[in-house]
């Protein structure tokens, strides 16, 4: 199946009109679970949990139950779990980042602090581990706890990669494969095991998901540096000021002049951080197109998506599944 087979503007609309159900139970849950006698942790919770997000990641494990006509209750505690492990992820790094913003609103950590966006992490983390244990599948719990420490490692790896301009193509594709695609294998892969099915259809599965998760980063990196780009809610050029090695900085690295090369020496290491530093960044990133090759990775990566969802029966979950990775390239925010 190719690209070419769909129309111009893909969407996600089909996805979430047909995981809509599930998803109004999931969130039940997630309001449940996030309740606390401690008032400062749903406070807490509930300003990123709230604050607009597509819940993408619990979405792919219902539509993945759809996809294998599993009507089981343990997806939506399953799906929970998976929004729990990505919010608390989100609220360290905001952390670890420093960040001021995201979805368009101030980070919990500006709000509310460090320390307590921290601990509420934490608790975020327990509450997915309770609700793993309750689904009561020992493999189940495997998938996500190794996916956890999985992300973790992933953190750590673009930590101690971070403001280091000899980052490889190869390295960076290692850090968002754990960082990010995880998390996205993972969510995808439990509905087969909640569902009993076989070997092939949890790799599968898994396969979607992982490909899906690279091809959704690689396009956050490219937006960070598209300069026709909408605001994605985050601070433009948060991974330029902070010293990130993404995609469209090795690439334009690699195949930047002396001078070039120089400035991106310099930004990195944290010396041109300003709007007109910004500027040439994007400037520069123009001149190479890397903006441009980063979205074709991405769009293979989508392919191999769709790609992985071709032992299972045409049906309209297949087909907004595939249609999912298609935006997940073209979107612009």
């Amino acid at each position: 199946m190719l690209a070419a087979d769909y129309a111009p503007q893909p969407s996600i609309d089909a996805l979430l009109a047909l995981t809509a159900p599930g998803m109004d139970r999931v969130n039940a849950v997630i309001l449940d679970r996030m309740q606390s006698e401690i008032p400062l942790i749903p406070e807490l919770a509930n300003h990123l949990i709230s604050s607009g997000g597509k819940r993408l990641r619990p979405m792919l494990t219902v539509a993945s139950a759809g996809l294998l006509d599993y009507a089981g209750d343990a997806q939506y505690a399953l799906a929970a779990a998976v929004e729990f492990i990505h919010t608390a992820t989100l609220l360290h790094d905001d952390v670890v980042d420093g960040s001021d913003m995201r979805r368009g609103k101030a980070a919990a950590n500006i709000i509310f602090g460090n320390p307590a966006t921290v601990l509420v992490g934490d608790y975020l983390f327990s509450r997915s581990f309770e609700l793993m244990v309750e689904a009561g599948s020992l493999r189940v719990l495997e998938i996500l706890a190794r996916a956890s420490a999985i992300i973790a490692e992933g953190e750590v790896d673009q930590l101690t990669a971070q403001r280091k301009v000899e980052t490889s193509e190869e390295h960076y594709l290692q850090i968002i494969e754990a960082k990010t695609a995880a998390l996205f294998a993972a969510a995808c892969r439990i509905s087969a095991v909640a569902a009993g099915r076989s070997a092939a259809e949890e790799q599968a599965l898994d396969d979607y998901g992982r490909y899906l998760g690279v091809a959704f980063q690689l396009v956050d990196d490219a937006i960070d540096y598209d300069s026709e780009s909408q605001e994605m809610g985050k601070g433009k050029g948060d991974d330029f000021r902070d010293g990130k090695m993404t995609l469209p900085v090795i690439l334009a690295y690699a195949a930047g002049t002396p001078e070039e090369q120089q400035f991106w020496r310099d930004a990195i290491a944290g010396f041109r951080t300003e709007d007109e530093d910004l500027a040439e960044a994007v400037a520069i990133i123009a001149r190479h197109g890397t903006v441009e090759a980063t979205r074709q990775r991405a769009a293979d990566y989508a392919q191999k998506a769709m790609d992985a969802l071709s032992i299972f029966p045409d049906s309209p979950m297949r087909r907004a599944m595939q249609e999912a990775a298609l935006f997940s390239v073209a979107r612009r925010y």
